[in-house]
């Protein structure tokens, strides 16, 4: 069926629906305006992992108000999905759409489903627009709204959460999580502002085993600031000018870096066996620590101090594009300055936001160091 053939059909479709609900201007983070009947009830979510956001408001059911999302859950985080899907099966009969960036994403399917609006995360914007999908949403009265867990989160993450708080119509609840966030983030860095301790050079790779590349990183945003709030230096901010990029063997070598922390999750849909760290809910933690030692063999970490001294770490890739962020902060300051931090305990952290705004149980699997002692 041609858009534009459809377009008069769905529009009726999409206008039958419309809620008895005030129609409210929800500023999202580019700054865009977009009016929206409020609360909204029919959500598509423009990637999957959008859910690790709105589970902490819907906590009920989070997939109350999901009439559609992107497939990447399922496959980015398996382990994670399949939780969810045990406690709501009905999550698999959830249609799925490609993505925005790779050109799969179908808008006529998504207009079919009678949204109240469409929730897209920041990175995908350019290419939404590109392929004209806002101004076929806009053409049916269907508001988009960009929210972001991934480009800039540490600057958006809180605006994010009360967007999301607003369309839901659980503004108080988003409150209550931004600050359980912000006070786990707050005792960490106003202790190191008061402690002032030597900072310790980290390098972090981003999805460390993934690709035989070496080695992507962060530059000033997303983990290359957390490393910077947890009490460490970035060694790959001066070098990466955005959020994501890569570093050269070299350069790792060069900077010798005291600590290294890799990110991993299981990630078996993309790249089966890869030498990828498998961490997550529930994960095989003798097998993500033989991983783990087994990426330290690369020429370009075999002599740095980090595996010297037994500094070599991994966390859940996730953590990246989620508003969970505060705990993986609070474990890298362990890791970097664990005497400032010997009360801090960030499992019982991710423990208590799983009890207070999650519907699922907390599984640890989510951090493991090369020198920690596990069994499963």
């Amino acid at each position: 069926m041609k858009f534009s053939g459809a377009l008069a059909a769905l529009t009726m479709l999409v206008a039958g629906t419309a809620q008895a609900a005030d129609s409210i201007k929800v500023t999202d983070v580019t700054g865009r305006e977009v009016s929206i009947n409020l609360p909204v009830e029919r959500v598509i979510l423009g990637e999957g992992r959008l859910i690790y956001g709105l589970a902490t408001l819907d906590s009920e059911d989070p997939f109350e108000r999901v009439v559609g999302w992107r497939d990447d859950l399922k496959k980015a985080d398996p382990q994670t999905y399949d939780i969810y899907a045990a406690k709501y099966p009905r999550i698999d009969d959830i249609p799925t759409f490609g993505g925005i960036k790779d050109g799969t994403f179908d808008v006529e399917q998504a207009i079919s489903l009678k949204p109240d609006v469409v929730i897209m995360n920041l990175e995908a914007k350019g290419a939404t627009e590109d392929g004209g999908y806002d101004d076929k949403l806009a053409a049916v009265g269907i508001p988009l709204v960009y929210i972001d867990f991934r480009e800039a989160p540490m600057k958006n993450t809180e605006t994010s959460m009360k967007i999301l708080g607003q369309l839901t119509g659980k503004e108080d609840r988003a409150a209550e999580f931004i600050k359980f966030r912000s006070d786990s983030i707050k005792r960490i860095t106003d202790r190191l502002a008061k402690a002032n301790p030597a900072k310790p050079q980290v390098f972090i790779e981003r999805a460390a085993g993934y690709s035989e590349e070496c080695c992507m990183s962060f530059g000033n945003e997303n983990f290359g600031t957390m490393v910077e709030m947890a009490g460490g230096v970035n060694i790959a901010a001066a070098i990466i000018p955005g959020t994501f990029g890569t570093i050269n063997p070299e350069q790792v070598v060069a900077s010798n870096p005291d600590q290294f922390v890799g990110t991993g999750a299981s990630w078996e849909a993309y790249v089966p066996g890869g030498a990828w760290v498998g961490l997550g809910p529930d994960a095989d933690m003798v097998e993500a620590r033989r991983k783990l030692i087994g990426l330290m063999e690369r020429p370009a970490f075999t002599g740095i101090k980090a595996v010297q001294n037994g500094q070599v770490h991994a966390v859940w890739h996730q953590f990246y594009n989620s508003p969970y962020q505060f705990v993986v902060i609070e474990q890298m300051a362990k890791w970097f300055h664990p005497d400032l931090f010997t009360d801090i305990d960030p499992e019982a952290t991710f423990k208590e936001l799983h009890t207070r705004f999650l519907p699922l149980d907390y599984q640890p699997g989510y951090f493991i160091s090369a020198s920690d002692s596990v069994t499963n």
